[in-house]
């Protein structure tokens, strides 16, 4: 009885714990002052109401798509700049260019990291997965033309390698272990190709109309249901419970409006169903070519 009460009151003192960090941590974030006269990132525990309606009455003319902005000012992520990447991934029909791929996940991370210091410990662990993919990927080519890889491994991936190349390169090589844990590009390109699926449904999500009721789903809602479908049958109880305060702390939606240079919903839809669609072409090759090599469940 003794020790079960011991592990029980060490369970509820490590998610006290949890809980504390967290709340420090997004306490260093969270602006100041009134968060309706600016268009800082607020915590969204509400739903938010549509202003101006995305769905067009009956009758209406559908909203044309934009020609995204070259450069959205005053800010990293660049929206334009992802699709660009995105497109270039898919310049062969059957693979997936790697440098433009780990491209278009420099721009995710701009992304993620405007978010806030809270989704900022997230894109932390995904940022270390794509420079580990880049070292180890032109380790692999250095390696196969007989020559040392340099001392500090920041070099462009070579034009034609592919995730397809990386995946037959490292089996060829012996790099992938498939019943334990080791360090190669296919199982962190698993990693990444996983949450790129979630934010791609988060991006979905937001790019959807309001209810009947006239009301929106906050980003932290449909970030915790994009999270439910694509990371977190693969992440433990820690982490998951880690995950529930961040998505309490996502700003509102009108700061992802402002993120791809809009101020509407109506001009934000065309913009984001454009990413969307590029996110899904790429997402589905990736998982083909993993599915090829039976890698979808790499330990």
């Amino acid at each position: 009885m003794v020790p079960l009460r011991r592990m029980t009151l060490l369970r509820l003192l490590l998610l006290a714990a949890i809980l504390a960090l967290l709340l420090f941590i997004s306490s260093l974030w969270l602006p100041q002052g009134d968060c309706g006269s600016s268009w800082q990132p607020c915590l969204a525990l509400y739903h938010q109401t549509s202003e101006p309606p995305l769905v067009p009455e009956e009758g209406a003319e559908p909203a044309q798509a934009q020609p995204l902005k070259q450069e959205c000012p005053g800010q990293s992520f660049q929206a334009w700049r992802l699709l660009q990447y995105l497109k270039s991934c898919l310049a062969n029909a059957d693979d997936v260019l790697l440098e433009p791929y780990l491209q278009s996940w420099d721009q995710l991370l701009k992304f993620m990291e405007s978010l806030g210091t809270m989704v900022g410990f997230f894109s932390h662990k995904v940022k270390e997965k794509v420079v580990l993919i880049r070292e180890l990927s032109l380790k692999l080519s250095l390696e196969a033309h007989g020559k040392l890889p340099p001392e500090s491994l920041v070099l462009p991936l070579e034009a034609d390698q592919s995730v397809r190349s990386m995946v037959e390169a490292e089996l060829k090589a012996g790099k992938v272990n498939f019943s334990r844990r080791t360090e190669s590009g296919c199982r962190t390109l698993l990693r990444l190709h996983r949450s790129l699926l979630w934010l791609k449904l988060l991006l979905e999500g937001l790019a959807e109309g309001p209810d009947a009721d006239g009301q929106y789903r906050t980003p932290g809602e449909l970030s915790r249901a994009a999270y439910m479908v694509a990371l977190a049958p693969h992440h433990p109880w820690v982490l998951r419970q880690a995950a529930e305060f961040v998505f309490l702390a996502l700003p509102d939606r009108r700061y992802f409006l402002q993120l791809v240079c809009v101020r509407s919903q109506r001009e934000a839809t065309p913009i984001l169903r454009s990413i969307i669609d590029a996110l899904a072409l790429v997402h589905v090759q990736t998982q083909r070519i993993l599915a090829e090599h039976d890698m979808l469940e790499l330990p």
